[in-house]
């Protein structure tokens, strides 16, 4: 059975297939875009993807931050790293965002990170 997280990452990947569709030009400059955005240069992979995490969760963009959760562990981010850069967020976006929290928390548990 799949987990909460899955379906949304699998939503994720169902949703960027169709804007592929739509148009492939717009999905092509997309994803170089989001490549080059966390390509490593002074901050390292996983540094940017933990900021992204408190980026996703500022944002209280659950989909983000079930994306955003997956690739800072697969970066090499542990669970109190990625935790940490959740919780950052609560500077920014306060009470809301810090209530978005539950989706890393999630995410987390559902990917298995460490």
């Amino acid at each position: 059975m799949e987990n909460s997280t899955q379906m949304i990452l699998n939503e994720i990947d169902e949703n960027f297939k169709n804007i592929e569709e739509a148009s492939p030009e717009y999905f092509k400059a997309f994803k170089n875009y989001m490549g080059e955005a966390v390509k490593e240069n002074i901050l390292s992979l996983k540094t940017k993807e933990l900021i992204t995490v408190a980026l996703a969760v500022a944002s209280k963009c659950s989909y983000c931050i079930a994306l955003h959760v997956k690739k800072a562990g697969e970066a090499g981010a542990s669970k109190s790293e990625i935790m940490e850069a959740a919780m950052v967020a609560g500077l920014i976006g306060g009470g809301p965002a810090v209530g978005y929290i539950k989706y890393v928390s999630d995410a987390i548990k559902d990917l298995m990170i460490n």
